[in-house]
């Protein structure tokens, strides 16, 4: 997996140092990327990348749309570098061991002692959104990982309990 993280951050490395990136390479790219990624935060930047990428195909989009595009384009190398670069000196022996749902609560500022509501949890996401949307001067990191979050918390409310 490591192998091919690297890989596709060289093809998209590629295509962003591109004069004129090549569109139709970067949604083939983001189509594998969402189809066959088990990271949450980076299949859902390729698959949130999709639409403005083919809209960056046809012949007669526009500068703000190629522009938007290349945005896209960056959020996906954001993440992909995250994932690929080393990361030295982190401690986590001293820290609780969180689930997957504890740590997506926590993400929100949401409380772990109790069942949530979809609108609580929509509500929490909405709220921190707004402010990590990258198209509103936000971090695209910090948007992908809320966005995953909201996505986690809201399959784990309409999954049946036993």
């Amino acid at each position: 997996m490591e192998r091919r993280l690297a890989e596709w951050k060289t093809e998209l490395d590629r295509i962003w140092s591109a004069h004129a990136p090549d569109y139709v390479e970067a949604v083939r790219l983001a189509q594998q990327i969402a189809g066959s990624v088990e990271e949450e935060m980076l299949r859902q930047a390729a698959s949130q990348a999709l639409p403005i990428l083919r809209r960056a195909t046809d012949e007669d989009a526009d500068h703000t749309t190629h522009e938007a595009a290349r945005r896209r384009i960056a959020i996906i190398r954001e993440v992909l570098s995250a994932l690929t670069t080393p990361q030295f000196g982190r401690r986590t022996a001293a820290r609780k061991i969180l689930t997957a749902e504890e740590r997506c609560r926590e993400l929100l500022g949401l409380p772990l002692d109790r069942r949530l509501s979809e609108g609580e949890i929509h509500r929490a996401y909405k709220l921190l959104a707004k402010r990590a949307h990258p198209d509103a001067g936000g971090d695209a990191e910090a948007f992908l990982k809320i966005s995953a979050a909201h996505e986690v918390l809201m399959k784990e409310r309409r999954m049946p309990r036993h």
